[in-house]
């Protein structure tokens, strides 16, 4: 870990840069994996399946019988938890849902702005070391909040033919649609696409590796949208001398287990603190089951020290954390000032993992300083913005004037002549 004392802003911008993902041969492979799938759809999935050793399904779809032995598998502890947290995000994202709203812009000139669910989403939950249950509801409760038609949802599965009984659990608890056993870039061509067995999805969330990532970022520039531009999991910690260090090390740690790419960063005004979180993070990464991917994502990551609040607050601004935690002893002061995150934790009570599970807010969010442009998923995630408009015949004689004139000046004239061959207008 790397201890830097008030640096100079012109190095900001290369303290910021996150681990590089860039890889041309990813993206030539995940070419080659979409344009396998949107020429034979089913087959090329189970093909691609044997070519990188994984199960075969005979079906790809999850029955019905699969989701009840996953049910009874799941710990009556781990199904009141996923209740508790279901009905936490639900009450978040309800009172998101926006209102229809009108306006008579002048006389005779009604306009309309009407929320409208996207009809059919695609989600995608990863597999791999960990299985990411908690994803499944961060994106199916939102869509159904919305009230999307048809969830669908892709899963690899593992190489005894199952996928994991919380993510299936969690999938019959949020109402997901359909469920389907296929992982990888090849999911997400599928749901772009359609297979044959997937039907093809008008968006697509969810989180993955490079190569999910690199797909997701492909295909939503071809055929289908996407939730946001997304890379490995980030958090930065805001703390000074009041900051307990296990609190900080502790949730620094709790991010770069998701993966050696994850990037951790802590921001303080004190070097003895910024010391003290240190060793902390020395002390407690040894008593942890992924201290591997933990050391090997500390590798990449940061303490920096100012010697002033404004520094740091400017400082996380211009990094724009995915996650940031604000463990100050004036901490809504500097709250108030943070106009680039993904999710912003105020408090020592207010870990990182309490907004990744349960508390309600939304851990689908933006990574690599994504976070400057665009929102976490959210219930807008969700829905389109229609807009609608009725003019009487009063009220486009009214408006006919600048119309035309501006019609004319851009010298578009039969947008002109859609306005005076209706109310006879003539140009003085």
């Amino acid at each position: 870990m790397e201890l830097l004392i008030n640096p100079a802003r012109k190095d900001w911008p290369s303290l910021c840069l996150r681990p590089s993902s860039d890889n041309p041969e990813v993206v030539k492979r995940v070419n080659s994996i979409i344009e396998r799938v949107r020429k034979d759809g089913d087959l090329a999935l189970k093909q691609i399946a044997e070519e990188i050793d994984v199960f075969i399904p005979y079906s790809l779809e999850v029955t019905k019988d699969e989701l009840l032995e996953a049910s009874d598998k799941v710990s009556a502890e781990v199904k009141h938890a996923i209740e508790t947290a279901s009905r936490n995000i639900a009450a978040f994202h309800k009172a998101q849902l926006p209102r229809e709203i009108e306006v008579e812009t002048q006389k005779g000139v009604r306009c309309i702005q009407r929320p409208v669910p996207i009809s059919r989403v695609g989600i995608y939950i990863p597999g791999g070391t960990a299985p990411l249950f908690s994803t499944v509801l961060m994106l199916a409760i939102p869509a159904r909040c919305a009230g999307c038609k048809e969830i669908i949802m892709c899963t690899p599965c593992g190489k005894d033919g199952k996928v994991a009984p919380e993510v299936l659990y969690s999938a019959s608890v949020c109402g997901v649609d359909r469920i389907f056993k296929t992982g990888g870039a090849q999911a997400i061509a599928a749901m772009a696409y359609g297979s044959g067995s997937i039907p093809a999805v008008d968006k697509i969330f969810g989180p993955g590796n490079q190569y999910v990532t690199t797909a997701k970022q492909l295909l939503g520039n071809r055929i289908t949208a996407i939730d946001m531009p997304a890379g490995p999991s980030e958090v930065m910690v805001l703390c000074d001398d009041s900051t307990d260090p296990r609190f900080a090390a502790a949730d620094l740690l709790s991010q770069a287990e998701h993966g050696a790419d994850s990037q951790v960063m802590l921001v303080s005004d004190s070097i003895d603190g910024a010391r003290a979180v240190m060793e902390e993070v020395e002390r407690q990464t040894e008593t942890l089951d992924r201290a591997d991917y933990i050391r090997k994502s500390l590798s990449k990551s940061r303490f920096i020290v100012f010697d002033e609040k404004k520094e740091m607050v400017d400082f996380a601004n211009t990094y724009g954390p995915e996650h940031l935690i604000v463990s100050l002893k004036d901490a809504w002061s500097v709250v108030d000032q943070i106009y680039c995150a993904g999710s912003v934790f105020v408090g020592a009570y207010t870990p990182e993992s309490a907004g990744d599970y349960a508390s309600g807010t939304n851990h689908t969010l933006p990574t690599c300083a994504w976070a400057r442009s665009y929102s976490g998923v959210n219930i807008d995630s969700f829905l389109k913005k229609m807009t609608i408009q009725e003019i009487s015949g009063e009220g486009l004689k009214g408006l006919a004037p600048t119309i035309v004139a501006m019609a004319e000046a851009e010298g578009l004239q039969a947008h002109a002549n859609a306005v005076t061959i209706r109310c006879g207008y003539e140009k003085k």
